[in-house]
């Protein structure tokens, strides 16, 4: 017998298979979301490649949007600046008597309408829209820097993670193995065959290199949040650990003569010919615009004679003066030079920057060159057959416990130091492609 507080539940064929049912719904539910997860957590732990950083952060990157756009606004005002000024157009009473009478009583009384088109001085119209096409090109070739420059930070913050991410791997390690070393150690410690200062010194180089790993990680942290700038959320995901296979550059004369070629430069070249189309806009100002007016005027009543007035038409031409302004205009033109050698300064001072920087970056890239070469043939070889002697002199009893934590810590840095090399290879080739235009 079930309690007087509830009712009995409901033991049907068709409750049965309504709870059947709802069961099966929340199991389905379940599953999906748990497969749905599983494929976001797949994808948020696939490895970001450094090709595909770069897809990431050149889609839709808003900085070159937003000079594109611009440069879009410049050539639709260059439209409007190579049209006529809007035309006018008066209607009006003309000569109406005041005292007495009315639209018929007096001749030149007269109803109006004229139409007035200014036309400017000169080749003011085309050399405005000139203007503005070099102004909108100079944008254009500005997002090609930015994109260019967007490129080189991606790759360099790209990069700066993977040296970060492999130094850590590195250091995890190698961890056991100096955690091993102190085991032993104290083991021999134990049995009077080492010194407590072995132990002592053991102990510390581990927790320097536990305070290494924080410090690591601190880094790591602050070259992905760098990358996220980019790319978003995407910089989260794990870097692929093959580096991209930069090893060659054209020769340095090659890269210098392309420099004239760096959107920068032609950036600049759009500037000055905006500014030469500046001045010819002001030498126009020394040419008369001038202005065409028609009008027909509708006249009411009679002549003596008994006649109906004749309606009039009328034509004219209105020419600027020019020659009381002579100030102004020779003024307006001195500024335009003046605008035109400042184009032309910030030009050379522009070429003289790529200059530098390119000289600068070749030597870094070949100075770091020829030091990975050293490291491959002698340095990282050295370094491990120095450690393997050190621990077999030290088992031996013919070595010191200092020296043998030293070479393992040397092994352990130029291992590092070698990947910090490829590293700073690998960025010094991006800043050499941002300059000299390599494709890769």
């Amino acid at each position: 017998m079930y309690s007087s507080f509830g009712q009995a539940p409901d033991l049907s064929p068709a409750h049965r298979v309504r709870n059947d049912t709802a069961t099966l719904l929340r199991s389905l539910i379940a599953v999906v979301g748990l497969l749905l997860s599983a494929s976001a957590f797949s994808q948020h732990s696939v490895p970001l490649t450094l090709a595909e950083a770069e897809d990431k952060a050149l889609l839709a990157e808003p900085g070159q949007q937003a000079m594109h756009a611009r440069a879009l606004a410049l050539q639709e005002q260059g439209v409007v600046a190579g049209e006529l000024p809007d035309p006018m157009l008066r209607i009006g009473l003309n000569n109406f008597p005041l005292e007495s009478g009315g639209f018929t009583t007096e001749g030149m009384t007269n109803a109006a309408v004229s139409y007035r088109q200014a036309f400017p001085a000169g080749k003011t119209r085309e050399l405005n829209t000139r203007r503005f096409d070099f102004l909108a090109n100079e944008m254009n070739q500005n997002a090609a820097t930015r994109h260019r420059n967007v490129l080189t930070a991606v790759r360099q913050s790209w990069l700066d993670l993977y040296y970060w991410e492999r130094a850590h791997t590195l250091v995890l390690e190698s961890r056991p193995f100096f955690d091993d070393l102190a085991t032993i150690t104290r083991s021999l410690y134990g049995v009077g065959r080492k010194t407590q200062q072995d132990v002592l010194r053991a102990e510390l180089e581990l927790s320097r290199l536990d305070d290494r790993l924080i410090e690591i990680e601190r880094q790591r942290s602050r070259s992905r949040a760098a990358l996220s700038e980019w790319i978003g959320g995407e910089a989260s995901r794990p870097v692929a650990l093959k580096l991209p296979a930069w090893s060659n550059v054209p020769p340095y004369e090659s890269l210098q003569s392309t420099l004239l070629q760096h959107p920068l430069m032609q950036a600049a070249n759009a500037q000055i010919d905006a500014r030469i189309a500046g001045v010819g806009i002001a030498e126009q100002r020394a040419k008369p615009g001038w202005a065409l007016d028609v009008g027909y005027s509708y006249r009411d009543g009679s002549l003596p004679s008994g006649q109906p007035r004749s309606d009039f038409i009328t034509v004219g031409v209105t020419v600027d003066l020019p020659f009381f302004r002579k100030r102004s205009v020779d003024s307006t033109l001195s500024a335009a030079l003046q605008e035109r050698s400042a184009a032309k300064s910030s030009r050379e001072q522009a070429l003289r920057q790529l200059q530098s920087q390119l000289a600068a970056e070749y030597a870094r890239w070949t100075d770091i060159t020829r030091r990975l070469g050293l490291y491959d043939t002698r340095i990282l070889g050295q370094a491990n057959d120095n450690a393997q002697a050190s621990l077999l002199a030290y088992q031996s009893d013919r070595g010191d416990f200092a020296d043998v934590m030293r070479a393992y810590i040397d092994d352990l840095n130029t291992r590092i130091d070698h990947i910090r090399l490829q590293v700073e290879r690998a960025q010094s080739y991006a800043v050499l492609a941002n300059l000299g235009g390599i494709s890769q």
